[in-house]
């Protein structure tokens, strides 16, 4: 079956200086660690700081991401100017899968609009823990990168339409 390229694009120019929030869950301790390899490498190439927030599950990173923007209104500055979401949600026996999913990736969206702040979301939702591993994998689905060259690509975009004259 053909599908769409999963390929990470890093052929852009660097984005030193930007942090970017990583929320992870690590419900699946193989598939974080995967996704959260994938995000990183892109990250790396992209010259761009980071910081990891671990959770337990998938319907806890919104929660966190959530928190992580109410954090700079103390300090008067927004650290974090993406966020990357990481995580697995593999369908079991009862509706859970259905909740989680569902909720954790509209919470993610009402967080990316309410606060204009890109969010890359890499939560995967699969059928079977072999189809998560394939799309966590690095050589082949790699989502977490996927997920940040997406975030980064947003606020590129976002930059781009703020301030049309600088390069995004």
């Amino acid at each position: 079956m053909a599908g769409p390229s999963t390929i990470a694009r890093t052929d852009e120019d660097p984005l030193p200086g930007t942090r970017v929030l990583i929320v992870e869950a690590r419900y699946y301790g193989k598939i974080a660690d995967m996704l959260l390899e994938g995000a990183r490498r892109v990250l790396e190439a992209q010259q761009v700081e980071w910081d990891i927030v671990s959770v337990t599950g998938s319907l806890e990173v919104p929660q966190a991401v959530a928190i992580a923007l109410e954090a700079p209104v103390h300090t008067r500055r927004l650290p974090f100017e993406a966020i990357v979401a990481l995580g697995c949600v593999i369908r079991g026996e009862t509706s859970h899968y259905d909740i989680v999913a569902g909720e954790s990736a509209r919470a993610l969206m009402d967080l990316a609009t309410a606060h204009r702040v890109p969010i890359g979301n890499g939560i995967l939702t699969t059928d079977t823990e072999q189809q998560a591993i394939v799309r966590a994998a690095l050589d082949r689905g790699d989502k977490g990168g996927v997920a940040a060259a997406a975030a980064l690509q947003l606020l590129r975009v976002k930059r781009r339409l703020q301030n049309p004259r600088s390069p995004a």
